[in-house]
């Protein structure tokens, strides 16, 4: 029999549930689909608009729209069209019912369970057809789903939920870590995004005194070739941090404190050549992007909302 199983709200950026149905089969199937609801959550960001993951006798389906993603479980003969229609009318219901704001500004779990009345009737609703007749129309539906048909994931792209090794992660044996290769950090904020212009500036600084010392000593031998290697060298430190800011790096918080370091000690050496304010400028700048990579920490293992 085809039918609609469970529904979910949830917010895109960390997989914070809103509100969801109540499932009421308990079969290894539908276990193994929570599973996968947990982590296609924690991947929401990363995914287009409008997917579906087939997991054998039932289909995950979910739409993404203003920061909260609707997703909901059907067998796997459920129309497409009749399933993203209903999501569709459960993101309508939500965005009139509900303050974005709010739902930005969230904190707990399931803070709009009431929301679970209108995902039951409207469940009620599309798991009989006949009473569908004259309340919705699917033809732009059905047009719409066939010029921009849901992403298909595939289940090495989404990972295993028993387990198995994914080609987003790597386990290390018996450490139970994300390999840094592949690990993720946590979303950029303002903070962050200003101490790496200003980095880029300082770098782009550090390069444009090093050429006029490099000519400086062409044209006379009183320049002190250490002041280019430190001028390079506050260069290529500003650079690194810029690095250490997007990427993620095993010791990374260790290689920017030795980073800051270096800084330091370029800026120490080039006190003669800059004022107490330029001195001043850059080793806060320094300190600032250090704070920033350390504040942007890797993103761990998304909290168990039991979704």
């Amino acid at each position: 029999m085809s039918m609609i199983l469970s529904a979910s709200v949830i917010r895109v950026r960390d997989g914070l549930p809103l509100s969801a149905s109540t499932d009421y089969e308990q079969g290894t199937g539908m276990q193994e689909c929570r599973k996968y609801f947990k982590m296609l959550s924690r991947k929401l960001a990363q995914l287009p608009d409008r997917c579906t993951l087939k997991t054998g006798h039932y289909n995950i389906n979910f739409i993404s729209s203003l920061g909260v993603s609707y997703m909901m479980l059907c067998t796997e003969n459920y129309p497409n069209v009749l399933a993203f229609s209903f999501l569709d009318e459960l993101q309508k219901e939500f965005i009139t019912t509900y303050n974005m704001m709010k739902t930005n500004t969230a904190v707990r779990p399931y803070c709009f369970i009431e929301f679970d009345n209108f995902i039951q009737r409207t469940k009620q609703r599309y798991n009989n057809p006949r009473s569908l007749s004259t309340k919705i129309n699917l033809s732009d539906m059905q047009t719409e789903i066939k010029l921009r048909p849901p992403y298909q994931i595939s289940m090495c792209e989404l990972g295993s939920a028993n387990g198995v090794t994914s080609a987003f992660s790597v386990d290390y044996k018996g450490a139970g870590k994300i390999s840094s290769a592949h690990q993720r950090l946590e979303p950029a904020t303002l903070s962050g995004i200003v101490a790496f212009i200003l980095s880029l500036l300082c770098g782009a600084l550090n390069l444009i005194r090093g050429f006029h010392a490099i000519e400086s000593l062409l044209q006379s031998d009183g320049e002190d070739f250490n002041y280019i290697v430190a001028f390079f060298l506050g260069t290529a430190a500003c650079l690194y941090q810029c690095y250490l800011l997007v990427y993620y790096t095993g010791w990374r918080n260790v290689k920017s404190f030795l980073t800051f370091g270096l800084i330091c000690l370029c800026n120490m050496y080039l006190y003669e050549l800059r004022n107490l304010w330029q001195l001043f400028f850059h080793v806060t700048v320094g300190a600032f992007v250090t704070l920033q990579i350390w504040l942007r920490q890797a993103q761990g293992k998304a909290p168990d909302y039991d979704v």
